[in-house]
């Protein structure tokens, strides 16, 4: 077979193969990337040339191994010049001191135990034809690199961006690999040159150039960004001049005696942080590197990774013994040096956990020392189950040392303003009444909004209602998963929101609206989490769909249903804005009985308000009866409530149709879930689906959790009190 159909059937082969395992290991809470580098060891004699060896050798025969590694290098140059671009200044802000000495100790503690490691690896795996500087090096280098991608995006998937640790986190693992990059550089000079001795002028040359971009470089990219902001455009010439210094600078820097990544990371880091360039060139480059180069790249490192070399127990000994080095030098070098900076022990220790995430980057390093033979092929292989061990154990050791509830998800205290806050601070916490609202798109979800507030508010009862928007990343590797991106996504978000909470009538209840604002890679269950945190009373959320086609419930809507851990109440906006006139149908269930609560506590919060009761019943049929709680809190009740309240029996046949003549005159209706909901998860049963097709007025939907939550209790004695104080 013609060898460029072959390589382009690989390809094909390896994108779609990283795809899919990248998708599998998101389901599992772990970083596309991560997928990424297992598809490609897949592919390699790990697994693909142990399970099925001939159609391996035929579909990856050594001749398209070269063509293979140029695209690898392709994606490496421009996929390093993204990590530069993306080392914003920023992240050296407000931490420095703290960090420098974090990512100091993150380096040499890991490069101490390395050089002890070297010691003994050094007899076994060589016989003198490398330097055993360099192969120390390389190895300390391998062990103290933390891959800051990964860690930046699983930072922003914890929503630890704003965060005291997050930005600590940041701050040192941007200092931590400038000086493992420049460790490596080192090594690189010294293994083609024999000894330090020999790569004095590879070192000078390097320092030379590094001056030179930062001065002669700098001032004519900051030319670039002049013209960008002028235009406000990224054309195709300005793109082609940047694309032409990224591989210029990869050559300067291989011509030099380092290597190519450096030159193109060089320049990535000098690049002005203007938000829009950066945006604009990260937008336009990284899908192509991402989607179509990294992957090939991954698939070369698995050709070259063989799992297989470690057969023998005092090798799988070695192999744990390199991932202990790893691991603890990293996390007590981070560990004790957070502690003595004065951090509290657990956010040190989850410090020392994001420190040892290493994935991608950790590859790149173990690729160029195993083509400058400095790394064996044996090493290669642990050090790669090294790479995936640590990054893989990042996220569920920080979730186990850092938890939610410690991360600032207590917005209360956090995004209350001043005068809501003082307000609340008089009262017992759990006695705050709080509702959910999600919102997708601010812009629409006003009425949601305003329902939740008249819900809420009554002046007697301290209240909160927290407009949830949560943004979800379409990508979790791309430019915009980035901390200081996502925080932009953030910001531009709470602006809208505010926007909404201005236009909210009357004005003196935007005081008691504080949103929420949040990244997140599955918004039903974050609500659920959220809800349960703060803990919230209700779940108020908005139906985006026109209706509820072919009886089905499925989206987001239907999982925040059936997962939330608290009462839930969907709202179909038919565009009434008035809030006077309200219909339960009542058929005495559970979710009937919270259908009923709600709109009884808005006739408390509204003097204006009146409630019609409606009970159909077919022919010969006995009406049903309220609950005995229910029917309780009914007499509690004061009697100026009372009076506003209508019930009526109504005969008919068909009772959906009687509940549709009577939605005619009210501005909302609010009925239960059917008493078949929950049996199929993908309806809500068929009474209340089709009620939300052929309802008049505005529909609340209510969905109880449990007969223990109430939401009049609270208020029935400050209103009944308030009544007396009238009559007195």
């Amino acid at each position: 077979m013609d060898t460029v159909i072959l390589v382009l059937i690989e390809v094909l082969i390896v994108i779609g193969m990283s795809r899919l395992i990248g998708l599998a290991f998101i389901r599992i809470k772990q970083p596309l990337v991560i997928g990424e580098i297992v598809a490609g060891i897949m592919l390699g004699p790990s697994l693909f040339g142990w399970v099925a060896p001939n159609l391996a050798a035929t579909l990856f025969p050594p001749e398209t191994v070269p063509f293979l590694n140029i695209l690898s290098q392709v994606g490496l140059i421009f996929f390093m010049f993204l990590i530069g671009l993306e080392l914003d200044p920023k992240y050296l802000k407000g931490k420095i001191n703290v960090a420098i000495l974090t990512a100091t100790m993150s380096v040499l503690v890991p490069f101490a135990l390395a050089t002890l490691l070297a010691l003994l690896l050094y007899p076994l795996l060589y016989d003198g034809n490398v330097s055993f500087t360099a192969f120390a090096l390389f190895l300390a280098s391998a062990t103290s690199i933390t891959a800051f991608p990964v860690l930046a995006r699983i930072i922003t998937e914890k929503n630890l961006q704003a965060t005291y640790l997050g930005t600590l986190a940041l701050t040192s693992a941007a200092v931590n690999d400038l000086a493992v990059w420049c460790l490596l550089a080192l090594g690189i000079a010294v293994a083609r040159e024999g000894s330090i001795g020999r790569a004095w002028h590879t070192i000078i040359a390097s320092l030379l150039y590094i001056g030179f971009m930062m001065t002669v470089g700098r001032s004519f990219l900051q030319r670039l960004a002049i013209y960008y902001r002028r235009t406000e455009r990224l054309n195709q010439l300005l793109l082609a001049l940047i694309y032409m210094g990224v591989v210029a600078s990869a050559l300067i820097t291989e011509l030099i005696g380092i290597h190519l990544i450096f030159g193109a990371f060089l320049l990535g880091t000098i690049m002005p942080k203007n938000a829009g360039l950066v945006r604009e060139i990260a937008g336009k480059t990284e899908d192509f590197v991402l989607i179509f180069l990294l992957p090939v790249f991954f698939a070369f490192s698995g050709l070259r990774t063989q799992i297989g070399l470690v057969n023998r127990p005092e090798l799988w000994l070695l192999c744990g013994l390199v991932l202990f080095v790893a691991i603890a030098g990293k996390y007590l070098g981070t560990y004790v040096a957070a502690r003595f900076s004065g951090i509290e022990k657990r956010e040190a220790s989850a410090l020392g956990w994001l420190m040892n995430t290493r994935g991608l980057t950790e590859l790149i390093v173990l690729n160029i020392g195993l083509s400058l033979g400095v790394i064996t092929p044996l090493l290669f292989t642990m050090l790669v189950i090294m790479a995936l061990v640590t990054t893989f154990m990042t996220s569920p050791l920080l979730e186990w040392t850092y938890p939610k509830r410690l991360i600032g998800l207590d917005v209360v205290e956090k995004e209350v303003e001043p005068e809501a806050s003082r307000d609340i601070a008089t009262q017992d916490y759990g006695q705050i009444y709080r509702i959910l609202v999600p919102v997708a798109n601010p812009s629409t979800q006003k009425g949601l909004v305003q329902l939740a507030v008249a819900i809420a508010l009554n002046y007697q009862q301290p209240t909160a209602v927290h407009p949830l928007s949560l943004i979800e990343l379409s990508e979790d590797y791309a430019f915009e998963s980035t901390p200081v991106e996502a925080n932009r996504l953030i910001e531009e978000r709470r602006q809208q929101l505010e926007e909404l909470i201005d236009t909210l009538e009357p004005p003196s209840t935007r005081s008691y609206v504080h949103p929420i604002i949040r990244i997140s890679s599955n918004v039903a269950q974050e609500t659920a989490e959220i809800a349960e945190l703060e803990p919230a009373d209700l779940i108020l959320v908005g139906w985006h769909r026109p209706a509820f086609s072919n009886n089905r419930l499925g989206g987001r809507v239907g999982q925040i249903l059936t997962t939330a851990p608290v009462d839930v109440a969907v709202f179909i906006d038919k565009g009434k804005e008035r809030l006077e006139n309200l219909l339960v149908p009542y058929s005495a269930n559970i979710h009937d009985d919270l259908a009923l609560i709600l709109a009884l506590r808005l006739l408390i919060n509204r003097d204006t308000c009146l409630l019609k009761i409606l009970q159909v019943v077919s022919e010969n049929r006995i009406k049903n009866e309220m609950s005995y709680e229910l029917h309780k809190m009914m007499q509690q009740l004061p009697q100026s409530v009372r009076d506003r309240i209508d019930i009526q029996t109504i005969e008919a046949s068909e009772p959906i149709q009687a509940v549709v003549k009577a939605s005619e005159a009210v501005d909302l209706t609010i009925a239960g879930t059917s008493r078949a909901w929950g049996i199929e998860r993908q309806t809500l049963g068929r009474y209340t689906d089709e009620l939300a097709i052929q309802c008049r007025s505005s529909l609340l939907i209510t969905r109880r959790y449990s007969q223990v939550t109430s939401h009049l209790a609270s208020v029935l004695a400050d209103a009944n009190t308030h009544e007396s104080a009238l009559r007195g």
